[in-house]
Order: structure tokens, then sequence, then C-alpha cells
């Protein structure tokens, strides 16, 4: 394996030709534009590698100092580096998406007209004397969601994707986490690209760009509907070859894209990795690259790479602190050796404290014989009062600390966890609804909290889930024990004080917990530590609220944990 691993496209001494603002026809009849980076070979014909965003493919990106691959005139935001690929016999194509950087038309991100550009685009660069035919796709994020969505229409080139860190399902990945409006990332997100259009020199050459009305439209659309199917992986749809790459530290916009990827495509060939770290180092580093370059060598190119003959999930394993870690195989997701194992909420306190490092219960094996109920307000009082109408009230959380907390007794020995989680909770609400906000956290023996790698190089915990009370409906054909699915198509309101069952999505982690430390579990009316930029929005009902958690007897509270015995 390791001999045909080695047999990959080597760098030759290639000219490299670029193309500026390439027009490439739409069937509707406007034109979008792309920028080619291609090797030159006189007869030589090259598989092609695109991507298509909002993002501007004449913006340059200038990578931090630690970046392993070094700055140069051709980076771009999330996608590939044409002084590495091309010199290996590959076409880079960066498309202008509608109404952003130099292409025309109706601004629309993320959507299905998107899609069928794309699907457009991948077909005209296919007929180009240069290429071979065979396109490949390539990028994180942005870059990443929209290979899902134009591998839904099957465009005819398209040999094979390699969403990298890809949120797929658009309600529930990145607009509604639970159902509830993600509006730090979201509202941030849309401001900046408005800015970049607007604000900059794209201006000077496309004065409408990026308008749009897309936030509007999120909130408008706050129940799940065909308006986010469409814009949405629909699995059954996805058949090329697929390399779906999550990151541990993606838990609120991306990983549970990749996981939901490989699980669900049509595809019959599909690999899974989960890396940590940044979300753009794993990508351009050696290791990434070289896994990048392998995929498309075999299925854009024919060469016997040996990467389809290795089992299909590979999964950095992470063991507290951020890393370096070492890298495992596995031949399925979730892991057919999982200990499905659940820990008891045991409610030990009368009232919730102030104190951040309190817990207000534990994490037992066994569930409490009677049933205990543990009160915390719904409100995160800040300086502005409560429900006020200033924003930093509504999206940045409390001053002090919200909910209740339980701990598992330290750890007697290493223990892994890895996998999806689900946390089933009994509560009430003296509103009309309640909303969840699950936080994992990994507490050292010094009661402080061990932190990984976020997205964007931040501190984050294990990982988190969310739920808004009135979207407890599930989907009984899409729902698993370990991974509940919401149907979020219409609201179940809450009766003042009346108890009601939640499951709760939490999305999936990886960590093995040393000797001594402790896994602590939040549960918060808005978002704990660790969230930011993923931040929701609080509604109105919150204020002056107050929640009951439930625990014991007939009303078991519990976390199913994917505990993982070694091999």
């Amino acid at each position: 394996m390791a001999a045909k691993s080695a047999n990959v496209s080597q760098p030759r001494d290639y000219q490299l030709i670029v193309e500026k603002d390439v027009q490439i026809p739409m069937r509707d009849g406007t034109v979008l534009y792309a920028d080619v980076f291609r090797p030159e070979s006189a007869g030589e014909r090259f598989p092609a590698i695109m991507n298509i965003s909002v993002y501007q493919k004449d913006k340059l990106w200038v990578p931090p100092p630690d970046l392993e691959e070094k700055p140069n005139p051709y980076m771009a935001w999330e996608t590939a580096n044409p002084l590495w690929w091309c010199p290996r016999g590959y076409t880079l194509v960066r498309v202008d998406a509608r109404g952003s950087g130099k292409s025309p038309g109706q601004s629309a991100p993320s959507s299905y007209q998107e899609a069928t550009d794309f699907y457009d685009a991948i077909e005209w660069i296919a007929k180009r004397p240069w290429c071979s035919g065979n396109i490949g796709t390539l990028g994180i994020s942005y870059h990443a969601s929209s290979q899902w969505r134009v591998a839904n229409l099957q465009p005819p080139s398209l040999k094979a994707i390699f969403p990298w860190e890809g949120r797929a399902d658009q309600y529930r990945d990145q607009a509604y986490h639970g159902g509830i409006f993600a509006v730090g990332f979201i509202g941030t997100w849309h401001t900046t690209q408005t800015a970049h259009h607007l604000l900059g020199r794209p201006r000077s050459y496309n004065p409408d760009a990026f308008k749009n009305n897309l936030l509007w439209d999120y909130m408008s659309h706050d129940l799940d509907s065909e308006y986010w199917r469409q814009c949405s992986a629909r699995w059954d749809r996805i058949t090329a070859p697929l390399y779906s790459a999550g990151n541990w530290g993606g838990f609120a916009l991306h990983l549970r894209g990749n996981t939901e990827g490989f699980t669900n495509a049509a595809s019959k060939h599909k690999k899974l990795r989960v890396h940590t770290g940044t979300h753009f180092h794993p990508f351009h580093s050696e290791e990434g690259r070289m896994e990048q370059l392998r995929w498309f060598d075999y299925w854009l190119k024919g060469m016997d790479t040996g990467i389809m003959d290795e089992p299909p999930v590979k999964l950095q394993i992470r063991t507290g602190g951020g890393g370096p870690y070492q890298w495992r195989y596995e031949n399925e997701w979730p892991l057919a050796r999982t200990m499905w194992t659940r820990r008891y909420l045991k409610i030990e306190r009368n009232e919730p404290s102030s104190d951040e490092h309190a817990v207000e219960g534990q994490l037992v094996p066994t569930p409490p014989n009677t049933t205990a109920k543990l009160k915390y307000s719904a409100t995160g009082t800040s300086k502005a009062g409560v429900a006020s109408a200033s924003s930093v009230a509504t999206t940045h959380g409390s001053l002090t600390r919200t909910g209740v907390s339980f701990e598992t007794p330290p750890m007697e020995k290493d223990t892994e966890i890895t996998g999806p989680v689900m946390l089933n909770l009994w509560v009430s609400s003296t509103s009309e609804d309640m909303d969840i906000f699950a936080t994992l956290r990994n507490i050292g023996p010094d009661g402080k909290d061990v932190w990984e790698v976020g997205q964007h190089g931040q501190p984050v915990p294990l990982t988190k889930g969310w739920l808004r009370a009135s979207h407890r409906k599930l989907d009984p054909e899409r729902s698993l024990p370990y991974r509940p699915y919401h149907a979020h198509n219409e609201r179940w309101w809450l009766k003042p004080d009346e108890p009601v069952e939640c499951q709760v999505e939490i999305w999936p982690t990886c960590m093995v917990f040393k000797k001594g430390h402790k896994l602590r579990l939040d549960i918060q009316p808005r978002d704990g530590v660790g969230s930011a930029p993923y931040t929701h929005y609080h509604a109105d009902y919150n204020a002056s609220a107050e929640n009951t958690l439930y625990a014991g007897g007939d009303r078991p509270s519990y976390l199913l944990l994917p505990i993982i015995p070694p091999k």
C-alpha cells in the first residue's frame, strides 16, 4: 500500500498559463467570469479542478506565516494553490458566482440557481481543447457546500468531489441549529460579503454585486421546507465518488454535513476523514494535499494510488490540548464497535449557582430512582436589563453564568468517546417555548477546561448541540437512537410547567479523556463557552421565563455517549 501511495503525479516543468476573466456562458444567456490556471503542453489534455463562490476570484489571500504552502500572487481563500497543482498536471478553475465578483446577474448565494450555474460551468470547461473532459471539485466551506448542490444535478463530466469542511443541510447545519436561528455567523458573514463588494475595489466594476435579500429570506423561512431542500444536499441524488473531509472543531457549521454526507450519499465510492486544526491549515498541509492528489489522480487520471485500497474512514484521534494527534483508520461511521452508553443526570442542588465552576449534579451510570427537578432562569441578564432592544442583549449572551451543569466522576482510566452524541431531556417552562443549548467539555484534574482548536484558531470545547423545544418533533424515518433527526416542519408549543421529552442532537466529537479527567455537560438557555462566532438569536419568549429540568424516576434525562473500546 505504501508503494502505491507514492504513485502520484509528480511536478513537471510546465509553463503556467493564467487566463483571467474567461467568459463562461450559462443556459439562460448570461455569462459568468472565471480565472483559469493551466499547464501549457502541446497536445496534452489535463483534468480540471473547479470551484464557484461569492468570495471573488480576484481577491488575494495572504496566508499566515505558519502555513505549509507559502504566499504567492495566485492564492485565494479556501481554494487550491495553482503553483502546487498545475505542475502536477491539473487545471484549476475559479468561477465568480452570479452577481458576485465580476459576474453579472442577480446575486443568489448558496442557491439552486448557483448549482445550475456550476453545472453549466463544469460542462463548458470539460469541452475546452486543453481539458481531458474529467472534472473534479475541491475547496473549503462555501467551496465545499457548493459541491453537494452541484452533485445533486449529476453533471456528466463531474467525476469526483472532495467537499472539505462543507455544510450540506442549509437549514440544520447553518441557519437553524435545532430550530434556533444562528444569527452570529450568518449576520456577520452577510454583512462582510456585502462590504467586500460595495466598500472596496469591486464596486468600480460591478456596483450592483451581491445585491440579495438573504437574511430576510432566511428568517422568513424559519421552518424547514422546499425552500431549504432546494439549496441543500439531496443524498439520494449524489452519486459521484465522494471524499468527505470534516473537522472535529467545526461542530457549529460544517462537521455535520461531512458525516451525514458519508453516511447517506448514494455514491458507491465514499470516504470520510475528520481532522483537527483551523479551517485552512489542514487543507494546505502536505498531508492534506497528498490526500487530495491521490484522490484526484485516481478518479480523474486513472492512476492506482492505493487510496481506494485503504479503509474508508480516517480519523485524527484527539487526546486533549490541541495536538498534534495521530491518525487511525476505521471501516465505518459510526464505529461498529461503539459501546452506546447512557450517563444519567442526577440533580444534587435545589437551585443553580452563579459560580462558573459549579455543577448542579452528576452524570452517573444508573438512573436515579425518584424524579428531581431543578429550575433556572431562561433570561440572560445583561447590563441593559432583560429583553432589551439592544443587539448586544440578544446576540452576545449573558454576562453571568446561565443554566446548569453536570459532571462525571474523574475517569478511572483513559476513555475514548468518538461519534455522535444524543442528549435526552425532560423539561418544562413557564413560557410557550424553551431553548436548550448543550455544551460538552473536557475538564482536567485542576478543574480547568482542556480546550481544542476551533476553525478560526479559537479555543473551543468538545462539541455542542441545540434544540428549541417547540421543534422537538422527530422524523421517525430518518432518526437513529444516537442521532435524532428533527422534522422542523411545525411547532409543538409548550404548556406552562408541563414536562415534555426532548432529544437533542449533539454534533459528533472525538476525545480520549485521560485518567482523572471529567466530562462536563452544560445545559443553558443561551450560548455557552466557546460559542463565538456561531452564536444565536434568543427570541422574546425567553424574557422573564423560568425553565425546569427533570431527572430520574419516570423522567430519566441522560447523555447517550459513543464509548470506543481499544481495537
